[in-house]
This record gives C-alpha cells, structure tokens and sequence, in this order.
C-alpha cells in the first residue's frame, strides 16, 4: 500500500499545482507500467477520496502542524493518509506504518518522524479535531468559499443537499441499446452472471457495485454503454425521428450522440474541435456499429466545416462549461475551477449559440445542454440570446423542472433548454 499512498499524494500535489486528474493518473499509469490492477485501483480511490474531502483534510492538518512544511510531497502524503484514516477501512496502524515507510522516500532526515507524530496525534485527538470545524465551510463541506456561497445565493432551499451529492462516490450507470434490448431484459442477463442492479427511467440501468466495462454482458458488442443517466436525458428531450438532419456541435467522447442514433434513423453530423477527442467518438460508435460524419470544427464558426446549404432539423449544442454538476466523478473540477472561469465559459457558451443558430432549420429544434449547476451558464444564458434572437422561442421540458437536473443519488447535475426557430 505505501507505493499506492505515495503515488496518490503524487496525484494530489499535481491536481494542487493546476493539473487534471484523470491527465496526472495517465502519466503515473504509463511511468509505473509494473503496477498490479489493485495499486491502480487504490491509487485511483485514494487520490480521489483525499480530493473529495480536501477542505476537511486541510483544516486538520492546519491545527496538526506547527509549522509549514518545506516540502510540499510530506503534506501530500499527510493528506492522502488523513484521508484514509477518517474515511477509509484500512487499520490506522497499517495506514500510518505506511505512511512513514512511504515518507523514507523523500529523503529527509526528519520526514518519517513527523509523519509518524503527525498522524498518531490525529488518531488520539480526531473527536477534538473535528469539533473544532465550528462554521468553517470549506471544512465542512470541502468546496472553496466562493462555491458554497454562490450556491447558497442561487439554491437557497438545496445548496446544502447539492453539496452532499457532489461528495458521494457516482453510481455506475449504464444505457441499454434500444436496438438490441429492452432494460429490464438487459437487467435479466445481468442477474443470470450474478451482477444486481435496477433499471431507471426507459433505458438506463444503475449498478449495485460499478464493475470493469469488459465484465459487462454484451458491452463489446454495443449492447450497452456507461453514461450518467442525467446525460441521458439529452437525446430524449432533442426529439429526433428517422429521416432528420441531426448534428451534434460539441460531440466528443460521443456518448450523446450514439443515443441519438440508437433512437433513430437519422443523418448525423458529429463535431469536436480536437481531434484525438473525434478518434474517441469514432472508436465510441464503432463499439455501438453505428455511423455518424464526423468532423473536426469550431462549433462557434459552423461555416468553417459547413457548405451553408442543407440545414439541421435538430442541433444539440453540447457547450463547454464548469462541469460543476458532475464534481462527484471529477473532484479535481473543486479545487481547479476559478469564480471568474465562469465568465470566459459563458463567453464561449455564447458564441457557440450565436454560431450554430444560422444552422438550424425553420421548425428545427435546437438543444443547449451543460453539466453544469451556476445559473450564469444556463438560464441566464439562454435569456440573453432569447433577447438577441427575434426568432427563437424556449419551449417547456415536462420532464425537467425549469430545465435544471440537481444533482443526487440517480443522476449528476445538467442543465437542459430546448429552443426552437419560429
């Protein structure tokens, strides 16, 4: 385990210093190619869980240390093992035995003594420790202040509630392929090898315990994919039928745009501006044995990639945005995030609405999706162009209320706005 803590406080101290986790996790798979699929899994949930719960971890290390360290990689071990000890099921002496054997590592005469001091003293003193939180919010909830009080200003009702959610491990959720089976047949094969779970809604299917893709009945054959069931509300609400001209702007890694495809009999146009993000998508239908255009474009200067002529009778315009509705399955978004990124998003969210508008057909429909909860990237968004735009009007989402998915126990946090042009 001491290779897995050191790895994951790696992790950690990256993501700390602006790198993304899933990009930092690549590099120590690829630098430590020996590692077994247990110190993968570990590494994984330790970087996770010490970032999940970063503002408590750091508000004990305050009153645990005396000083500040003057070598960044102890504290992210101290933090990685704070994490364990509060929240993990490991022994407290293996986890500290651990630690101060990882600790030798650094090559610090006095690195293995206080880690050794550091974490024991928090075993005697945890009950103290976190009685003294008092109103400290990012302690209590472990989101930065600027989060939680925007938040508090936009969900005066839910803020908390949305906060918890976002601190949970994600459910495994998987959308069965309507071309090949009902959910409640796929869950039946799923109980035949032993694997329980429950179906949602029309095709999704959430997992008791998540499981390796390649342990999933029919998955290589496209008889099921993962996909949060909140994101797939988005091929339902965009009212594809057979024959339409669909394009998906901002398609990347395709998962939106398989559904669409497996709904209908459609011509598709996918588009990503990267282009190992379009070889995903490609690679995403190709399990599904579907087909798709894709393109490689700015989804905010359409005629770039398009003649101009033949127009879409549907569009989903999947934008970029603060990912603050899926924090569970990414907790580095907390601690990266800026309060004044949301501007730059909402710029960008903008000028993709204005560039994908001449597009779209008269009677077409038009879908603006985020996974995002910060209303600057939604509804206030979609007011602003309606001012702008004389011929488009919002139409109602009988399904989701005000058009905002909250984040919970079945789905993540989206935002969704169907507009149609009148």
């Amino acid at each position: 385990m001491d290779k897995s803590q050191q790895l994951a406080a790696q992790a950690v101290g990256q993501v700390l210093a602006g790198r993304n986790l899933t990009q930092t996790l690549e590099s120590v798979w690829k630098q430590y190619p020996q590692l077994s699929p247990q110190q993968r899994a570990i590494t994984q949930d330790l970087s996770y869980g010490a970032l999940r719960h970063l503002g408590r971890l750091q508000a004990y290390l305050a009153q645990l240390l005396s000083r500040k360290l003057d070598d960044e990689r102890v504290q992210h071990l101290l933090l990685v093992s704070l994490y364990q000890l509060e929240y993990g099921k490991t022994s407290p002496y293996a986890v500290v035995d651990h630690a101060v054997k990882a600790a030798g590592h650094f090559k610090k005469p006095w690195a293995k003594g206080l880690v050794n001091a550091v974490l024991r003293n928090f075993l005697r003193r945890r009950e103290d420790l976190q009685s003294t939180l008092g109103d400290d919010e990012v302690a209590l909830y472990s989101y930065p202040q600027w989060w939680i009080a925007k938040l508090k200003s936009q969900y005066p009702e839910r803020w908390q509630a949305m906060l918890e959610a976002g601190n949970q491990r994600p459910p495994m959720t998987l959308r069965v392929n309507r071309r090949h089976m009902t959910s409640t047949a796929y869950q039946a094969k799923l109980a035949d090898v032993g694997i329980e779970s429950r179906v949602l809604g029309d095709f999704a299917v959430v997992l008791e315990q998540p499981l390796p893709v390649e342990k999933l009945p029919g998955f290589a054959d496209g008889v099921v994919s993962v996909q949060d069931y909140g994101a797939q509300f988005a091929a339902l609400l965009l009212d594809v039928r057979d024959g339409m001209r669909v394009l998906d702007a901002c398609c990347a890694p395709g998962g939106k745009t398989g559904h669409i495809l497996e709904l209908a009999d459609v011509a598709m146009t996918a588009v990503d501006s990267d282009a190992d993000r379009i070889a995903r998508t490609r690679s995403n239908l190709g399990r599904l044995g579907l087909n798709a255009e894709l393109v490689i474009g700015d989804a905010a200067n359409p005629f770039g990639w398009w003649d101009g002529q033949e127009k879409f009778d549907r569009i989903l315009a999947d934008v970029p945005c603060s990912a603050s509705g899926i924090v569970r399955r990414h907790v580095d978004i907390k601690w990266l995030r800026r309060e004044q990124d949301l501007r730059l998003f909402a710029t960008q969210q903008a000028a993709i609405l204005r560039g994908l508008w001449p597009a779209l057909a008269i009677g077409g429909k038009l879908l603006y999706a985020t996974c995002s909860v910060f209303v600057e990237e939604n509804q206030c968004q979609i007011d602003s162009f309606l001012q702008e735009q004389a011929n488009a009007r919002q139409l109602p989402l009988g399904v989701v209320e005000n058009g905002q998915l909250l984040p919970c126990t079945e789905h993540d946090g989206f935002f969704y706005a169907l507009l149609e042009k009148v």
